[in-house]
């Protein structure tokens, strides 16, 4: 039994939607969460910057003790996993685009996957993007908006439609079989994306997202190397480097929303989580 937390990182808010699904697949598990509001969004910023910055953030969290370290940033992900991968000593779990079985889903239309714009643009992408069987139908968007949003805590149905407006308006009337949340932070407005496409779009207009395989993922490593908690419950620790007091209330509100499609008594095995006191105690070094 190891009672060491795993690391959950993301350029802010986002993760959090990632360690929902990672409290219900290992609830006895401890967690360190860390957001560095402070630099997100991550999705404008140029490859060596967010290279840098998701470095640093683990270099953080291994100073803090994780057994594992979980990226729960897609825009992360491809733009620094491999280098991670082969300077920690601990593991490294990424979380990636759903791509595969959005592609999987029988039909005639299009796969929609909406992502940050350098997402979409990261070679890690591409490369994933030309495994699949007809690349072709899948129609890349990349957004400018909703992190921030999200990160206010704004969450309404219809909050989204004018940036969805702007970056969707030309595929109005399209069949859309699938759509793909190719950001963590999407996941906490999968219903104004699946409302939105239902009104303007034609077809199942199914949503994807990949948060429960990489947790899935992250058991699998655990247990294979012998790193599994199996006893107490397990708590989550809130990291930034942004305004703490400001944004621990947004934390406690998005880690309390329920997950998709599940019922809302079950959303939550986490009752109770533990807060750094300080914005010193906070930033990475």
């Amino acid at each position: 039994m190891d009672g060491r937390p795993v690391g959950i990182f993301d350029s802010g808010m986002g993760g959090v939607s990632l360690l929902r699904d990672a409290l219900k697949v290992l609830p006895n598990e401890n967690y360190i969460y860390y957001g560095d509001n402070l630099n997100a969004p991550y999705g404008d910023r140029s490859e060596d910057e967010i290279l840098e910055l998701t470095s640093n953030a683990a270099d953080f969290l291994v100073e803090h003790g994780v057994k594992a370290l979980v990226l729960a940033c897609n825009t992360a992900t491809s733009a620094a996993i491999n280098i991670l991968r082969e300077k920690l000593d601990v593991p490294v779990i990424s979380v990636e685009p759903a791509i595969k079985p959005a592609c999987e889903k029988q039909g005639n239309g299009k796969v929609f996957m909406l992502a940050t714009d350098a997402t979409t643009k990261l070679s890690r992408y591409r490369n994933l993007l030309s495994r699949m069987p007809d690349p072709s139908r899948v129609i890349n968007v990349g957004i400018s908006g909703i992190v921030s949003r999200v990160e206010r805590g704004e969450l309404g149905i219809h909050a989204y439609d004018d940036i969805f407006d702007k970056y969707l308006s030309s595929y109005h009337g399209e069949t859309a079989d699938a759509v793909v949340l190719g950001c963590t932070h999407y996941i906490f407005i999968r219903d104004a994306v699946k409302a939105y496409f239902k009104k303007t779009m034609r077809g199942e207009c199914a949503v994807y997202d990949g948060n429960r395989a990489t947790a899935r993922q992250l058991w699998r490593v655990l247990e294979r190397e012998n790193l599994l908690n199996h006893a107490g419950e397990g708590r989550a620790d809130f990291f930034t480097s942004g305004d703490t007091a400001a944004l621990r209330p947004i934390f406690d509100m998005l880690l309390d929303t329920p997950i998709a499609d599940e019922p809302a008594a079950n959303s939550k095995n986490c009752k109770k989580s533990e807060y750094a006191l300080s914005k010193r105690e906070t930033e990475p070094n």
